[in-house]
């Protein structure tokens, strides 16, 4: 019977790392299951990140035909792990249509994890097993990695505390988590938190590969992807802000953030 693991968020809770740990990995790891990562969701990625957005009934079509043509062009696998943390949607803090504030990714994660389900059983059968992971941070640290993300990559011109106002107090990733569960049940969801896993070589895709059944002996020779994704510090972050305020043009606001990041781009 066929397993698949749908990691499916959330947004800068390690997802980068355990992307990379899976691509360095693959050949290793090629006996046991299967990986798909973001780049390799043809239009099914940005098109669930467009529903979000937009949330037009058109729009999840869109996604579903997507997801629907990559699932006909891969094989079958014992097992098959899917990697996209924007199948639970746009990340919080971009703006939806009418220019309200994304604040909680369950709107657009419910409807796109159904549509997963129902396009997995079309392709691998109805008795096919399906889990979804979700990788989950601290509230506070998830959300400071969230507002520094955005003033590096919108125009985004709140404060840290301005933005952080903007979230109910009950919207963190393991709440969302525990959310999507109860809207998944009876399919499983198991969730591993960024913190948990600081320390651990493999990172948080030990709890992946634990899931995936891949024995001790195998995981203790795997490479240690690096770190992905770092946020900046507390100066680049106040000048993206000051970036941001001052009105400029797209093209030269992208340029001068440019000029700000390159020193801080890692080099091969």
């Amino acid at each position: 019977m066929i397993h698949v693991i749908v990691h499916a968020g959330f947004h800068k809770t390690g997802t980068t790392s355990l992307q990379d740990f899976l691509c360095q990995n693959r050949p290793a790891l090629s006996p046991f299951f299967d990986y798909y990562g973001q780049r390799e969701f043809m239009n099914a990625g940005a098109a669930a990140r467009l529903y979000a957005q937009r949330p037009f009934p058109h729009r999840l079509y869109l996604f579903r035909k997507a997801f629907r043509t990559f699932l006909a062009s891969i094989p079958d696998h014992d097992v098959i792990i899917l990697s996209r943390e924007s199948f639970s949607g746009g990340m919080p803090g971009h703006r939806m249509l009418g220019r309200r504030m994304i604040t909680s990714y369950l709107p657009a994660a419910q409807k796109l994890a159904r549509t997963i389900v129902k396009e997995l059983r079309l392709r691998f059968g109805a008795d096919v097993t399906i889990t979804f992971f979700y990788t989950t941070r601290e509230r506070e640290d998830w959300l400071r990695s969230v507002h520094g993300h955005l003033l590096r990559s919108i125009r985004l011109t709140d404060d840290y505390e301005t933005f952080r106002a903007r979230f109910p107090s009950d919207i963190a990733p393991v709440n969302q988590a525990r959310n999507m569960a109860k809207a998944l049940s009876p399919i499983p969801v198991v969730t591993a938190a960024l913190e948990d896993h600081i320390n651990n070589p493999n990172g948080l895709a030990t709890a992946l590969l634990n899931l995936a059944q891949v024995p001790d002996s195998v995981q203790v020779d795997l490479t240690p992807a690096p770190h992905a994704n770092r946020g900046q510090g507390k100066g680049l972050r106040e000048s993206f802000l000051a970036l941001n305020r001052q009105g400029l043009s797209k093209s030269e606001l992208k340029a001068q953030k440019e000029l700000l990041l390159s020193p801080h781009r890692r080099t091969p």
